[in-house]
Protein backbone atom coordinates (compact mmCIF):
# COMPACT_ATOMS: atom_id res chain seq x y z
CA UNK A 1 0.00 0.00 0.00
CA UNK A 2 2.55 2.12 1.02
CA UNK A 3 4.69 1.54 -2.47
CA UNK A 4 1.17 2.49 -4.42
CA UNK A 5 0.86 5.78 -2.30
CA UNK A 6 4.72 6.66 -2.91
CA UNK A 7 4.68 5.52 -6.61
CA UNK A 8 1.57 8.11 -7.21
CA UNK A 9 2.87 10.93 -5.51
CA UNK A 10 5.99 10.48 -7.66
CA UNK A 11 3.88 9.98 -10.30
CA UNK A 12 2.07 13.10 -9.56
CA UNK A 13 5.32 14.77 -9.04
CA UNK A 14 6.82 14.46 -12.10
CA UNK A 15 3.96 15.70 -14.44
CA UNK A 16 3.78 19.13 -12.33
CA UNK A 17 7.58 19.53 -12.77
CA UNK A 18 7.07 18.32 -16.58
CA UNK A 19 4.10 20.95 -16.84
CA UNK A 20 6.49 23.55 -15.48
CA UNK A 21 9.29 23.23 -17.53
CA UNK A 22 6.83 22.63 -21.08
CA UNK A 23 5.84 26.07 -19.80
CA UNK A 24 9.01 27.98 -19.56
CA UNK A 25 9.97 26.26 -22.61
CA UNK A 26 6.54 28.20 -24.39
CA UNK A 27 7.23 31.62 -22.48
CA UNK A 28 10.80 32.08 -24.27
CA UNK A 29 9.98 30.54 -27.46
CA UNK A 30 6.32 32.80 -27.49
CA UNK A 31 9.43 35.75 -26.59
CA UNK A 32 11.24 35.18 -29.08
CA UNK A 33 9.14 34.92 -31.98
CA UNK A 34 7.88 38.66 -31.11
CA UNK A 35 10.92 40.52 -31.03
CA UNK A 36 10.79 43.70 -33.20
CA UNK A 37 11.73 42.76 -37.04
CA UNK A 38 11.10 38.74 -37.09
CA UNK A 39 8.85 38.46 -40.08
CA UNK A 40 9.13 41.62 -41.70
CA UNK A 41 9.32 40.95 -46.07
CA UNK A 42 12.94 41.60 -47.09
CA UNK A 43 13.09 44.89 -48.64
CA UNK A 44 10.19 46.20 -47.38
CA UNK A 45 11.16 50.17 -47.41
CA UNK A 46 11.83 49.38 -51.25
CA UNK A 47 10.06 51.86 -53.47
CA UNK A 48 7.67 52.13 -50.73
CA UNK A 49 10.06 54.69 -49.21
CA UNK A 50 9.36 57.31 -51.45
CA UNK A 51 7.84 60.58 -49.70
CA UNK A 52 4.28 60.53 -50.18
CA UNK A 53 2.41 63.74 -52.03
CA UNK A 54 1.77 64.86 -48.88
CA UNK A 55 5.15 65.09 -48.18
CA UNK A 56 6.09 66.63 -51.21
CA UNK A 57 3.57 69.25 -50.49
CA UNK A 58 5.14 70.22 -46.99
CA UNK A 59 6.86 73.21 -46.54
CA UNK A 60 10.84 72.74 -46.18
CA UNK A 61 13.94 75.09 -45.20
CA UNK A 62 15.19 77.21 -47.98
CA UNK A 63 11.67 77.32 -50.09
CA UNK A 64 10.78 80.56 -51.64
CA UNK A 65 7.56 81.64 -51.20
CA UNK A 66 5.30 84.13 -52.06
CA UNK A 67 2.55 85.57 -49.67
CA UNK A 68 -0.33 87.45 -51.32
CA UNK A 69 -2.88 89.39 -48.51
CA UNK A 70 -6.22 90.34 -50.36
CA UNK A 71 -9.28 91.58 -49.06
CA UNK A 72 -7.21 94.11 -47.56
CA UNK A 73 -8.20 97.42 -46.09
CA UNK A 74 -5.24 98.97 -48.33
CA UNK A 75 -4.53 96.75 -50.59
CA UNK A 76 -0.99 95.45 -50.16
CA UNK A 77 1.93 93.96 -52.48
CA UNK A 78 2.80 90.46 -52.42
CA UNK A 79 5.70 89.52 -50.05
CA UNK A 80 8.72 87.39 -50.76
CA UNK A 81 10.06 85.45 -48.26
CA UNK A 82 12.45 82.15 -47.90
CA UNK A 83 11.75 79.77 -45.15
CA UNK A 84 15.08 80.53 -42.48
CA UNK A 85 16.61 77.40 -41.31
CA UNK A 86 14.88 77.66 -38.06
CA UNK A 87 11.61 76.75 -40.13
CA UNK A 88 10.19 80.17 -39.80
CA UNK A 89 9.22 83.12 -41.93
CA UNK A 90 8.23 86.78 -41.11
CA UNK A 91 5.53 88.54 -42.60
CA UNK A 92 3.08 91.68 -41.72
CA UNK A 93 4.04 93.43 -38.12
CA UNK A 94 7.15 91.37 -37.98
CA UNK A 95 4.99 88.14 -36.30
CA UNK A 96 7.39 85.22 -37.00
CA UNK A 97 5.53 82.04 -38.46
CA UNK A 98 6.70 78.34 -38.17
CA UNK A 99 6.15 76.95 -41.91
CA UNK A 100 8.57 74.29 -41.94
CA UNK A 101 6.56 70.87 -42.12
CA UNK A 102 2.85 72.60 -42.63
CA UNK A 103 1.15 72.54 -46.06
CA UNK A 104 0.12 76.26 -47.60
CA UNK A 105 -3.70 75.53 -46.62
CA UNK A 106 -2.71 75.33 -42.58
CA UNK A 107 -0.11 77.99 -42.98
CA UNK A 108 -2.70 80.41 -44.48
CA UNK A 109 -5.45 79.50 -42.16
CA UNK A 110 -2.53 80.18 -39.33
CA UNK A 111 -1.54 83.89 -40.81
CA UNK A 112 -5.57 84.42 -41.05
CA UNK A 113 -6.49 83.48 -37.32
CA UNK A 114 -2.97 85.94 -36.10
CA UNK A 115 -4.17 88.68 -38.16
CA UNK A 116 -8.33 88.58 -38.31
CA UNK A 117 -9.53 90.53 -36.15
CA UNK A 118 -6.88 91.49 -34.54
CA UNK A 119 -5.13 93.96 -36.68
CA UNK A 120 -7.25 93.74 -39.83
CA UNK A 121 -11.11 93.36 -39.81
CA UNK A 122 -10.93 91.24 -43.07
CA UNK A 123 -7.95 89.50 -44.66
CA UNK A 124 -7.69 86.36 -47.12
CA UNK A 125 -3.77 85.33 -47.47
CA UNK A 126 -2.44 83.03 -49.82
CA UNK A 127 0.79 81.43 -49.64
CA UNK A 128 2.73 79.37 -52.73
CA UNK A 129 5.84 78.15 -54.04
CA UNK A 130 8.10 80.46 -55.96
CA UNK A 131 8.80 76.79 -57.87
CA UNK A 132 12.83 77.96 -59.26
CA UNK A 133 13.56 77.50 -55.87
CA UNK A 134 12.90 74.08 -56.04
CA UNK A 135 15.01 71.60 -57.78
CA UNK A 136 16.04 68.17 -58.83
CA UNK A 137 19.55 66.58 -59.62
CA UNK A 138 20.46 64.86 -63.25
CA UNK A 139 24.13 63.85 -63.20
CA UNK A 140 25.98 61.72 -64.84
CA UNK A 141 25.43 59.72 -68.25
CA UNK A 142 22.88 61.86 -69.36
CA UNK A 143 23.66 64.95 -72.04
CA UNK A 144 23.01 68.08 -69.71
CA UNK A 145 23.89 66.73 -66.46
CA UNK A 146 22.94 69.58 -63.89
CA UNK A 147 20.17 70.98 -61.82
CA UNK A 148 16.43 70.86 -62.98
CA UNK A 149 13.72 73.39 -61.46
CA UNK A 150 10.66 71.12 -60.29
CA UNK A 151 7.98 72.55 -61.51
CA UNK A 152 5.61 69.97 -61.47
CA UNK A 153 5.00 65.67 -60.75
CA UNK A 154 7.91 64.12 -62.86
CA UNK A 155 9.00 60.59 -63.02
CA UNK A 156 12.36 59.27 -63.23
CA UNK A 157 12.02 59.25 -66.67
CA UNK A 158 10.52 62.49 -67.31
CA UNK A 159 13.69 63.77 -64.91
CA UNK A 160 16.35 62.33 -67.06
CA UNK A 161 14.12 63.68 -70.30
CA UNK A 162 14.63 67.31 -68.81
CA UNK A 163 18.25 66.48 -68.87
CA UNK A 164 18.83 65.96 -72.74
CA UNK A 165 17.85 62.21 -72.30
CA UNK A 166 20.71 59.37 -71.90
CA UNK A 167 24.23 59.68 -73.50
CA UNK A 168 25.20 57.28 -75.89
CA UNK A 169 27.24 55.40 -72.53
CA UNK A 170 24.95 55.76 -70.29
CA UNK A 171 24.08 52.22 -68.09
CA UNK A 172 20.30 52.43 -68.20
CA UNK A 173 19.73 49.25 -65.90
CA UNK A 174 21.36 50.73 -62.75
CA UNK A 175 20.42 54.21 -62.28
CA UNK A 176 20.63 55.20 -58.97
CA UNK A 177 17.82 57.83 -57.27
CA UNK A 178 18.93 59.20 -53.78
CA UNK A 179 16.13 61.00 -51.90
CA UNK A 180 16.12 63.85 -50.21
CA UNK A 181 16.44 62.36 -47.18
CA UNK A 182 19.69 59.77 -47.93
CA UNK A 183 17.64 56.73 -49.20
CA UNK A 184 18.63 55.35 -52.19
CA UNK A 185 17.24 53.04 -54.94
CA UNK A 186 18.65 51.56 -57.83
CA UNK A 187 16.00 51.42 -60.90
CA UNK A 188 16.33 49.37 -64.14
CA UNK A 189 15.34 51.93 -66.61
CA UNK A 190 15.08 49.80 -69.35
CA UNK A 191 12.18 48.18 -67.87
CA UNK A 192 10.52 51.02 -66.52
CA UNK A 193 10.26 52.35 -69.99
CA UNK A 194 8.30 49.36 -70.55
CA UNK A 195 6.05 49.34 -67.14
CA UNK A 196 5.08 52.44 -65.80
CA UNK A 197 4.63 50.97 -62.48
CA UNK A 198 8.57 51.02 -62.19
CA UNK A 199 8.86 54.12 -63.30
CA UNK A 200 9.17 56.12 -59.45
CA UNK A 201 7.83 59.27 -58.85
CA UNK A 202 10.48 62.54 -58.55
CA UNK A 203 10.19 65.04 -55.73
CA UNK A 204 12.45 68.29 -54.95
CA UNK A 205 15.37 67.89 -53.33
CA UNK A 206 16.01 63.96 -54.82
CA UNK A 207 19.61 63.22 -57.07
CA UNK A 208 19.38 60.79 -60.28
CA UNK A 209 23.03 59.59 -61.40
CA UNK A 210 23.34 57.47 -64.38
CA UNK A 211 26.52 55.38 -64.15
CA UNK A 212 28.43 54.60 -67.45
CA UNK A 213 28.35 51.25 -68.96
CA UNK A 214 31.50 49.48 -69.31
CA UNK A 215 32.53 48.90 -73.04
CA UNK A 216 30.79 46.34 -74.94
CA UNK A 217 33.60 43.92 -77.09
Amino acid sequence: MIRKLVGCWGVVFGLALGGLLLAGCQSDEHQFTELPGIGTPAGGAGMASAPTTMQRLLIRSGDALRVIFSDMPVPMPPTDVTVREDGKITLLQYHDFVAVGKTRAELQKEIHDFYVPNYYPTMTPSVDFQYSSRFYFVGGEVKTPGRQVYISPISLLGAIRSAGDFSDFAKRRAVELTRADGRKVTINCTKAQQDPNLDPEVFPGDKIYVPRRGPIW
